[in-house]
C-alpha cells in the first residue's frame, strides 16, 4: 500500500509524513499493508498558502434559518481548486460558528453581490428549491461598452455548455437552456451600465451573453479571451454585481428583499458626465 499509495498522491501530499502521522482517516494505514484493490483510502489533501482576499464580506441578515451576506469579487462562494480557506463558505462557517452552513446557490468567484447561504442542514433543501426551480428574482449590474448600433432592451435565447476540459462556456447550437434580459441603464462615453436579468442560471452565462453581442464586461479574465492573471492580483476586479435579490420565504412565506452595496468602477476613459437611461 505504502508502494501505491506513493505512486498515485501527487509529491506535495508527503505519503511516509502522513503514514507515520496516521493522517488516512478511513483507518490507521501503516503502509506495509498488502496492497488492495478496489479499495478507498481517505485523507485530507493538503491546502497550497491561498493568497488572502483584501475585501471582507459583509453579512445582510443572519437567523437561524439563513444567512444572506454581499460577497466581494475574487471571493469563490465554496472550495473549489486553489482557492479553499478564501472561499466565502469556509470564512463564514469560521466567522459565524457555523459548521453545517451550506449554499443555497452560486455565485462566480469573479461576480460579486448578494448570495444566500443555509444555516443549518435541516433548512438546506427548501431554500435550496427556491433558487433550482426559479422562486428567485436577481438582477444584476454591468458595466461594458457601448454600442449605439445595438437595441435595448435586448432579450437573448440560446444554448450554453461547458466542457470538462475548458475554462470557457460557449454558446452552441441546439435546443436554448439560457435567457438573459439586458437592459441599459446610464451611458458613459465609450462605456456602459447595463441591468442583466437572468431567467436560468447556467455557468458564466451572464458574461458569455454579454461577450457574444461583442459587449464584454469590463475586467473579465475570461472572455472573450483568456488571460493570465497572477492569483495575487486584485486591482482589475469583475464589473458585475448581483445588485438584487427577492424571494418568498418557503417556510414562512415573507417576501425577502436584498440589494448589494458592493460599487462598480468605470473605465478612466469613460466620460465624465453620464446620461440615464432607465
Amino acid at each position: 500500500m505504502r508502494e501505491f499509495l506513493m505512486e498515485r498522491l501527487p509529491a506535495r501530499a508527503k505519503v511516509a509524513e502522513m503514514l507515520e502521522a496516521g493522517a488516512f482517516v478511513d483507518q490507521a494505514w501503516t503502509g506495509q499493508e498488502t496492497y488492495r484493490p478496489h479499495t478507498f483510502v481517505w485523507f485530507h489533501r493538503p491546502l497550497a498558502p491561498e493568497p488572502s482576499v483584501p475585501f471582507p464580506i459583509e453579512v445582510l441578515e443572519a437567523n437561524e434559518r439563513f444567512v444572506v451576506v454581499d460577497k466581494p469579487h475574487f471571493v469563490a462562494t465554496t472550495p473549489r481548486g486553489a482557492h479553499v480557506t478564501e472561499s466565502a463558505l469556509v470564512k463564514l462557517r469560521v466567522l459565524l460558528g457555523l459548521p453545517e452552513l451550506a449554499p443555497a446557490h452560486r455565485l462566480d468567484r469573479l461576480t460579486a453581490g448578494v448570495l444566500v447561504f443555509t444555516a443549518r442542514r435541516e433548512f438546506r433543501g427548501s431554500y435550496a428549491e427556491v433558487f433550482s426551480s426559479g422562486q428567485a428574482h436577481k438582477t444584476y449590474d454591468a458595466i461594458a461598452p457601448y454600442d449605439p448600433a445595438l437595441e435595448f432592451p435586448h432579450r437573448l435565447v440560446g444554448r450554453i455548455e461547458k466542457r470538462r476540459d475548458s475554462l470557457q462556456a460557449e454558446v452552441v447550437p441546439g435546443e436554448p437552456n439560457a435567457e438573459t434580459l439586458v437592459e441599459l441603464a446610464e451611458i458613459r462615453g465609450r462605456y456602459a451600465r447595463y441591468r442583466l436579468t437572468p431567467a436560468t442560471g447556467k455557468t458564466h452565462q451572464l458574461r458569455v451573453h454579454m461577450a457574444s453581442l461583442g459587449l464584454p464586461v469590463v475586467g473579465d479574465s475570461l472572455y472573450p479571451t483568456i488571460a493570465n492573471v497572477a492569483p495575487d492580483d486584485f486591482t482589475a476586479p469583475l464589473q458585475l454585481v448581483a445588485r438584487r435579490l427577492s424571494f418568498t420565504d418557503p417556510l414562512d412565506r415573507t417576501l425577502r428583499d436584498y440589494e448589494s452595496r458592493v460599487g462598480l468602477e468605470w473605465p478612466a476613459e469613460a466620460m465624465d458626465d453620464s446620461a440615464a437611461v432607465g
